[in-house]
Protein backbone atom coordinates (compact mmCIF):
# COMPACT_ATOMS: atom_id res chain seq x y z
CA UNK A 1 0.00 0.00 0.00
CA UNK A 2 1.56 3.54 -0.77
CA UNK A 3 0.29 6.74 1.28
CA UNK A 4 1.52 9.49 -0.94
CA UNK A 5 0.36 13.17 -1.97
CA UNK A 6 2.61 14.27 -4.04
CA UNK A 7 1.00 13.13 -7.79
CA UNK A 8 4.39 12.75 -9.54
CA UNK A 9 6.04 10.69 -6.74
CA UNK A 10 3.18 8.50 -6.17
CA UNK A 11 2.99 7.61 -10.09
CA UNK A 12 6.46 7.24 -9.84
CA UNK A 13 6.45 4.53 -7.32
CA UNK A 14 3.31 2.81 -8.74
CA UNK A 15 5.61 2.28 -12.08
CA UNK A 16 8.81 0.82 -10.39
CA UNK A 17 7.03 -1.31 -8.33
CA UNK A 18 5.99 -2.95 -11.42
CA UNK A 19 9.23 -4.86 -11.26
CA UNK A 20 8.27 -6.33 -7.99
CA UNK A 21 5.48 -7.74 -9.46
CA UNK A 22 3.02 -6.17 -6.73
CA UNK A 23 0.08 -5.17 -6.56
CA UNK A 24 -0.47 -1.60 -5.52
CA UNK A 25 -3.18 0.59 -3.94
CA UNK A 26 -2.72 4.01 -3.28
CA UNK A 27 -4.08 6.94 -1.31
CA UNK A 28 -3.51 9.79 0.29
CA UNK A 29 -5.78 10.67 2.92
CA UNK A 30 -4.76 8.98 6.59
CA UNK A 31 -8.53 7.95 6.91
CA UNK A 32 -8.39 5.87 3.82
CA UNK A 33 -5.13 4.18 4.41
CA UNK A 34 -6.39 2.92 7.82
CA UNK A 35 -9.60 1.58 5.96
CA UNK A 36 -7.47 -0.08 3.47
CA UNK A 37 -4.75 -1.64 6.14
CA UNK A 38 -8.13 -3.26 7.59
CA UNK A 39 -9.40 -4.54 4.08
CA UNK A 40 -6.29 -5.48 2.40
CA UNK A 41 -3.80 -6.49 4.82
CA UNK A 42 -1.18 -5.29 2.46
CA UNK A 43 2.23 -6.88 2.76
CA UNK A 44 3.90 -3.42 2.38
CA UNK A 45 3.48 -0.22 3.36
CA UNK A 46 5.30 2.54 1.98
CA UNK A 47 4.15 6.12 3.66
CA UNK A 48 5.25 9.51 2.84
CA UNK A 49 5.72 11.29 6.60
CA UNK A 50 5.31 14.80 4.41
CA UNK A 51 1.70 14.39 3.58
CA UNK A 52 0.09 17.88 4.43
CA UNK A 53 -3.35 16.38 6.19
CA UNK A 54 -2.64 14.89 9.11
CA UNK A 55 0.15 13.10 10.64
CA UNK A 56 0.91 10.59 8.44
CA UNK A 57 3.63 9.32 10.78
CA UNK A 58 1.27 7.72 12.99
CA UNK A 59 0.90 5.08 10.48
CA UNK A 60 4.29 3.71 10.88
CA UNK A 61 4.15 0.85 13.49
CA UNK A 62 0.82 -0.44 12.40
CA UNK A 63 -0.15 -4.66 13.28
CA UNK A 64 -2.61 -6.64 10.81
CA UNK A 65 -3.31 -9.48 11.91
CA UNK A 66 -1.06 -10.22 14.61
CA UNK A 67 2.09 -9.11 12.51
CA UNK A 68 3.42 -5.38 12.33
CA UNK A 69 3.39 -4.09 8.64
CA UNK A 70 7.18 -4.02 7.00
CA UNK A 71 6.95 0.61 6.50
CA UNK A 72 9.01 1.72 4.43
CA UNK A 73 9.18 6.12 4.67
CA UNK A 74 9.38 8.47 2.26
CA UNK A 75 10.46 12.02 3.06
CA UNK A 76 12.40 15.48 2.11
CA UNK A 77 13.70 15.65 5.23
CA UNK A 78 17.44 13.50 5.97
CA UNK A 79 18.26 14.42 9.10
CA UNK A 80 19.05 12.65 11.99
CA UNK A 81 16.39 13.61 14.27
CA UNK A 82 13.39 12.62 11.60
CA UNK A 83 15.33 9.39 10.67
CA UNK A 84 15.30 8.39 14.55
CA UNK A 85 11.57 9.27 15.10
CA UNK A 86 11.12 7.10 12.05
CA UNK A 87 12.71 4.42 13.10
CA UNK A 88 11.53 4.45 16.96
CA UNK A 89 7.94 4.52 15.23
CA UNK A 90 8.70 0.73 13.89
CA UNK A 91 9.80 2.18 10.22
CA UNK A 92 11.73 -0.87 8.96
CA UNK A 93 13.57 1.56 5.93
CA UNK A 94 14.24 5.07 5.88
CA UNK A 95 14.45 6.66 1.67
CA UNK A 96 14.95 10.20 1.60
CA UNK A 97 13.26 12.06 -1.58
CA UNK A 98 14.30 12.34 -4.59
CA UNK A 99 14.11 8.46 -4.77
CA UNK A 100 15.72 6.93 -7.72
CA UNK A 101 14.30 3.90 -8.99
CA UNK A 102 17.05 1.50 -8.38
CA UNK A 103 17.11 2.22 -5.11
CA UNK A 104 13.54 2.02 -4.63
CA UNK A 105 13.32 -1.25 -5.91
CA UNK A 106 16.26 -2.14 -4.20
CA UNK A 107 15.13 -1.99 -0.87
CA UNK A 108 11.36 -3.03 -1.34
CA UNK A 109 12.79 -6.15 -2.23
CA UNK A 110 15.30 -6.48 0.69
CA UNK A 111 12.72 -5.51 3.13
CA UNK A 112 9.82 -8.02 1.89
CA UNK A 113 12.89 -11.02 1.30
CA UNK A 114 13.47 -9.83 5.33
CA UNK A 115 9.99 -10.36 6.40
CA UNK A 116 8.59 -13.17 4.52
CA UNK A 117 12.02 -14.93 4.32
CA UNK A 118 11.86 -15.74 0.68
CA UNK A 119 12.52 -13.87 -2.33
CA UNK A 120 9.92 -11.70 -3.84
CA UNK A 121 10.31 -11.88 -8.17
CA UNK A 122 12.02 -9.50 -9.86
CA UNK A 123 11.04 -8.23 -13.56
CA UNK A 124 14.10 -6.36 -14.75
CA UNK A 125 12.18 -5.44 -17.52
CA UNK A 126 9.03 -3.64 -18.01
CA UNK A 127 7.17 -2.43 -20.86
CA UNK A 128 5.98 1.37 -21.06
CA UNK A 129 4.74 3.27 -24.08
CA UNK A 130 6.82 1.74 -26.83
CA UNK A 131 9.48 1.03 -25.02
CA UNK A 132 11.07 -1.44 -22.81
CA UNK A 133 12.85 -0.44 -19.57
CA UNK A 134 15.63 -2.42 -18.29
CA UNK A 135 16.40 -1.18 -14.40
CA UNK A 136 18.74 -3.56 -13.99
CA UNK A 137 21.21 -2.81 -16.73
CA UNK A 138 20.07 0.92 -16.80
CA UNK A 139 18.83 0.78 -20.44
CA UNK A 140 15.86 1.08 -22.39
CA UNK A 141 15.01 -0.99 -25.65
CA UNK A 142 12.95 0.53 -28.80
CA UNK A 143 12.95 -1.49 -31.33
CA UNK A 144 15.83 -3.00 -32.33
CA UNK A 145 17.75 -0.65 -30.68
CA UNK A 146 19.43 -0.19 -27.01
CA UNK A 147 19.61 2.59 -25.06
CA UNK A 148 22.36 3.46 -22.58
CA UNK A 149 20.83 5.63 -19.83
CA UNK A 150 22.60 7.80 -17.05
CA UNK A 151 21.32 7.79 -13.48
CA UNK A 152 19.62 10.91 -14.49
CA UNK A 153 18.15 10.01 -17.64
CA UNK A 154 16.69 6.90 -16.34
CA UNK A 155 14.78 8.47 -13.53
CA UNK A 156 13.63 11.21 -16.01
CA UNK A 157 12.40 9.04 -18.28
CA UNK A 158 10.49 6.67 -15.16
CA UNK A 159 9.23 9.92 -14.49
CA UNK A 160 7.51 11.48 -17.37
CA UNK A 161 6.45 7.35 -18.34
CA UNK A 162 4.79 6.92 -14.95
CA UNK A 163 2.38 9.35 -15.93
CA UNK A 164 1.85 9.42 -19.51
CA UNK A 165 -0.38 11.76 -21.53
CA UNK A 166 0.14 14.71 -18.55
CA UNK A 167 1.77 17.57 -19.01
CA UNK A 168 4.82 17.90 -16.19
CA UNK A 169 6.36 21.35 -15.96
CA UNK A 170 10.00 22.28 -15.66
CA UNK A 171 9.79 22.24 -11.84
CA UNK A 172 7.64 19.74 -11.26
CA UNK A 173 9.95 17.74 -12.79
CA UNK A 174 13.19 19.54 -11.41
CA UNK A 175 11.53 19.09 -7.84
CA UNK A 176 11.25 14.88 -8.49
CA UNK A 177 14.59 14.74 -9.79
CA UNK A 178 16.47 17.01 -7.77
CA UNK A 179 14.75 17.89 -4.66
CA UNK A 180 12.61 20.71 -4.28
CA UNK A 181 15.59 22.68 -2.20
CA UNK A 182 18.02 22.21 -4.99
CA UNK A 183 19.15 25.57 -6.68
CA UNK A 184 19.95 24.81 -10.65
CA UNK A 185 20.49 26.95 -14.03
CA UNK A 186 17.58 27.63 -15.74
CA UNK A 187 17.84 24.93 -18.47
CA UNK A 188 18.99 22.19 -16.11
CA UNK A 189 16.09 20.19 -17.44
CA UNK A 190 15.49 21.20 -20.85
CA UNK A 191 19.67 19.88 -21.05
CA UNK A 192 18.65 16.81 -19.77
CA UNK A 193 15.07 16.08 -21.92
CA UNK A 194 17.03 17.10 -25.18
CA UNK A 195 19.57 14.11 -24.21
CA UNK A 196 17.04 12.20 -23.55
CA UNK A 197 15.64 12.78 -26.66
CA UNK A 198 18.73 12.33 -28.78
CA UNK A 199 19.52 8.65 -27.17
CA UNK A 200 15.44 7.91 -28.03
CA UNK A 201 15.67 9.07 -31.39
CA UNK A 202 12.72 11.25 -30.79
CA UNK A 203 12.38 14.91 -32.88
CA UNK A 204 11.16 17.63 -31.13
CA UNK A 205 8.96 17.55 -34.09
CA UNK A 206 7.18 14.38 -34.84
CA UNK A 207 7.74 13.52 -31.44
CA UNK A 208 7.94 9.10 -30.82
CA UNK A 209 7.78 9.23 -27.08
CA UNK A 210 8.43 13.12 -25.28
CA UNK A 211 6.51 15.69 -26.58
CA UNK A 212 6.98 19.73 -25.71
CA UNK A 213 4.06 21.36 -24.76
CA UNK A 214 5.21 25.04 -25.53
CA UNK A 215 5.02 27.20 -22.63
CA UNK A 216 4.39 24.48 -20.59
CA UNK A 217 6.58 21.63 -20.39
CA UNK A 218 7.00 18.64 -21.26
CA UNK A 219 4.78 15.29 -21.55
CA UNK A 220 5.06 11.28 -22.38
CA UNK A 221 3.16 9.61 -25.26
CA UNK A 222 0.85 7.05 -24.37
CA UNK A 223 1.35 5.02 -27.24
CA UNK A 224 3.55 5.55 -30.24
CA UNK A 225 2.25 6.88 -33.44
Amino acid sequence: MLVVADAPLSDVVRLTLNHGVYTCETTARIAEARQLERELKPHLLIVDIDLVEGDASELIGGVIGGRPIPTIVLTERGDLKTKLRAFEQGADDFITVPVSPEELVARTLALMRRTYGSAVPFVPVINVGGLELDLLNQHAKSGSSVLHLTAIEQALLYLLASNPGKTLDREVILDALWGADYVAESNLVDRHVRNLRVKLKNNWRRPRFIATVPGKGYRFLASVP
